[in-house]
């Protein structure tokens, strides 16, 4: 990195999540000036500690040393570095930085909060999400956004607030299904979400028409295998529309399909659920996950240290 471009450096953006780490040398007009990425996900940091890790990482990126750090995700869980204490629904988004605490260590580093909805009838919490949600909304939105991923989530903005949301496990089902119950028989080894095809539409149709059956669609998906009825090819594919059209089946009937709906996702996954969305009846505008994380903890950082930019 050159003289003028660390001179350019106002802080550091980090999202850790639970099995990677990404971090971003950040110019104080939004441009990122450096990257540096790894496997150092809060479970591996849990027992080998975050402090390292960090500071490793930090010298890779090369800025000044004195440079703010700006944290979200699962180094504020609960097994993290430090808890980020949950602000409750509902919850202003550009609120966010007024609950990020410091960390005890070298220099001024902050956690961002996750969110937490405090109900006994639909209790939820969300670490990561929010900041990814801050990125993509601007002053005044109010929507549906769908952030795909392991724990699936779906959330309702009114002017800014997040006022509800629900977290699906369909990621984790896909896996677990696939790899460990009688489907492990009908789904390719280390399969991955399928791409979009007749399988995957016919999975989601199912699931969309009927949503309360799927455990008994889950087995028809092996019972047309043993009947040669469909190769064990496309299992993983049915699978895949069956598990996200249940999804979006209840999320459509929680939060309805009338209002915008802003999709944050990437790669496959996020062209699977683009177009099952799609399909579903909502009006979809697709915002990169990657780029929504670090927007989110830039709006953050300019709130948290004003000065400075």
């Amino acid at each position: 990195m050159s003289s003028i471009e660390m001179s350019k450096a106002a802080f550091v953006a980090v999202d850790w999540g639970t099995s990677s780490f990404r971090a971003w040398l950040m110019a104080a007009d939004g441009t990122e000036l450096a990257e540096s990425r790894g496997p150092e996900g809060m479970l591996q940091c849990a027992t080998s500690g975050f402090a390292p890790v960090l500071r490793d990482h930090l010298r890779k990126l090369g800025g000044p040393a004195d440079l703010p750090v700006l944290i979200c995700g699962m180094a504020g869980a609960r097994q993290g570095w430090v808890e980020a204490p949950y602000l409750q629904t509902p919850t202003r988004l550009d609120a966010l930085h007024a609950g990020a605490i410091c960390v005890e260590t070298e220099g001024d580093v902050r956690i961002l909060p996750g969110l937490a909805q405090a109900r006994a009838d639909q209790p939820d919490v969300m670490r990561g999400e929010e900041t990814q949600l801050f990125g993509v909304t601007e002053p005044g939105f109010s929507g549906i956004v769908c952030i795909p991923g392991t724990h699936s989530k779906w959330i309702r903005v009114e002017a800014d607030a997040v006022v509800a949301f629900a977290t699906y496990m369909t990621g984790e089902l896909f896996a677990v299904i696939s790899q460990h119950s009688i489907l492990m028989h009908a789904v390719e080894p280390d399969a991955a979400p399928a791409e979009d095809g007749a399988s995957f539409r016919a999975g989601l149709a199912s699931a969309l028409s009927s949503p309360a059956s799927l455990t008994s669609a889950l087995f028809r998906l092996r019972a047309a295998q043993l009947l040669g009825f469909e190769p064990r090819s496309e299992g993983a594919a049915r699978l895949s529309g069956l598990l996200i059209g249940s999804e979006i089946a209840d999320a459509r009937m929680r939060f309805g399909s009338d209002l915008p709906l802003r999709l944050i996702g990437a790669g496959r996954l996020g062209r699977l659920y683009r177009e099952a969305l799609t399909a579903s009846g909502f009006t979809v505008n697709e915002c990169d996950a990657e780029l929504a994380s670090r927007q989110g903890l830039i709006k953050a950082a300019r709130q948290i240290w004003g000065a400075r930019f």
